[in-house]
């Protein structure tokens, strides 16, 4: 349980970062970056399989990149939900989705070890 707060955390904290560092993302308080955390980590478990299998055939022909796109439509779709956080564009989203998976994918990497 521990575990899942430090990232939860860590993924609000980011995308605090992520706002400041590109343009055409926005977050208002540190309130709107939890709950953006958080309705991002259960859209990725809810929406991102379903999306991954209906689009599998255009994910094989691109050998796998197509899941980035995925991961900026699922990070586009949490600012539609959560007030307070805003993407202005596919590029922003595209570009704040892949900071946000590198970032995870380090803190994962890190607090596993």
């Amino acid at each position: 349980m521990f575990y899942i707060l430090i990232r939860w955390l860590l993924n609000a904290l980011t995308l605090m970062v992520v706002a400041n560092v590109i343009p055409g993302i926005a977050v208002r308080n540190i309130y709107a970056a939890l709950v953006a955390a958080l309705v991002l980590g259960i859209l990725n478990a809810l929406v991102r399989p379903v999306l991954v299998l209906l689009t599998l055939p255009i994910n094989i022909l691109t050998l796998g990149l197509f899941t980035l796109v995925l991961n900026a439509i699922i990070f586009w779709l949490a600012s539609t939900v959560v007030k307070g956080f805003d993407v202005q564009g596919f590029a922003p989203a595209f570009w704040g989705a892949l900071v946000l998976w590198l970032v995870s994918w380090a803190t994962n990497v890190l607090i596993k070890n």
